[in-house]
Parts: structure tokens; C-alpha cells; sequence
């Protein structure tokens, strides 16, 4: 039997999530923009919740791109607002729409959105080394700076400890516990 990370539980789509997307280092554009999403509408939220509801953002966001987002207008908003598919918040809804811009406005200054999440961490994971859950941080300095400066150029729902989340879903640190099989691989 393999030893996990004790928030992911036995719910198989979370299992899936841990084994084979959390913390594995990110560095397509597309993909990260779609990790950013996906950790802003869980603000407040269960990371279950937003799982679970995540090939409804996929319809409901064109496969989360930012080109077919950002033209997004009110109607689009009011529609997402009654689809039972997606975490129904306008602020977050709206959000999205405008950290689309946000993103395009980076990928022109940076060349890419990779070149410019990644400079937080030096460009490389952070290898962490905590033993139990309740070692793990849920903000750092990295993701007070990153928080920071995207909140700076646009960017909302953004707060620290959004950024962290996404910093470790998208494998900027690897904050898998150290018994679980996970830590290793990644390592």
C-alpha cells in the first residue's frame, strides 16, 4: 500500500489529483493559467469541491484560454453565474476575466507567464522536507512576493495564500510529506 500525503483521503479523483498532478513541476503557460484559476475559485473553498468542478470550469472557460477569456463581456458573466457546473462567485468570475488580461500583459513584459511565476523560486522547486501536515506552511516569503507583485500588476484574488496553493500544485515548492511515496519521485 502507498503511503500519501494525509489531505488527499481516498476520494479517487483526489487520489488521481495527488498521484499524478500535485507538485509536479509546471511550465506551460496554458497550464499554469489554468492552476491559477482553478486556486482562486477555491479561495474559501474546499480544494475537493473546486476538483470535482473542474471539467465544468474547462467547458465554461474554453479549456481555461485566456485568448477566448479575456473577451469575455457581461452576458458571459451572467451566464457563467447560472451554471450549476462551476463554483458560482462573480467576484471570482470576474476576477478571472481580468487576470486574463493580467496574464497577457505579463507574456508581453516576460515573454512568457513561466519565465515570470517561476523567477518567485529562483526558477527551480523548492524541495521541502516536512514530515507531517501540520509542518506545512500555508504562505511563504515566495508567495508574499509573488502575491505581491501580481496584485501590483492587476491581478486579483491573488492573496498569499492562494499563491502558495498554486505554488504547490503547480510544483514551484514540493511540499509532499516526506513518507509519501510522492516526495521522492518528485524530488
Amino acid at each position: 500500500m502507498k503511503v500519501r500525503c494525509s489531505w488527499v483521503g481516498s476520494l479517487p479523483l483526489m487520489v488521481e489529483y495527488h498521484d499524478t498532478e500535485w507538485g509536479v513541476p509546471v511550465r506551460d503557460d496554458l497550464k499554469l493559467f489554468e492552476f491559477l484559476v482553478l486556486d482562486s475559485f477555491q479561495a474559501g473553498l474546499s480544494w475537493e469541491i473546486t476538483l470535482k468542478k473542474r471539467e465544468g470550469f474547462k467547458k465554461a472557460f474554453h479549456n481555461f484560454n485566456p485568448k477566448k477569456i479575456v473577451k469575455f463581456t457581461s452576458k458571459d458573466v451572467e451566464r457563467l453565474m447560472l451554471d450549476a457546473s462551476i463554483i458560482r462567485n462573480r467576484l471570482k468570475i470576474e476576477s478571472t476575466i481580468s487576470n486574463a488580461q493580467a496574464f497577457f500583459d505579463i507574456v508581453k513584459e516576460f515573454g512568457s507567464f513561466n519565465k515570470y511565476i517561476w523567477q518567485f523560486t529562483k526558477h527551480s522547486t523548492i524541495k521541502n522536507k516536512f514530515k507531517s501536515m501540520k509542518q506545512i506552511p500555508s504562505t511563504s516569503k515566495e508567495s508574499d512576493a509573488m502575491s505581491k507583485d501580481m496584485k501590483k500588476r492587476g491581478f486579483r484574488f491573488v492573496g498569499s495564500t492562494i499563491c502558495y496553493a498554486f505554488m504547490q500544485g503547480a510544483g514551484l515548492v514540493n511540499d509532499h510529506t516526506t513518507d509519501c511515496f510522492r516526495y521522492k519521485q518528485i524530488k
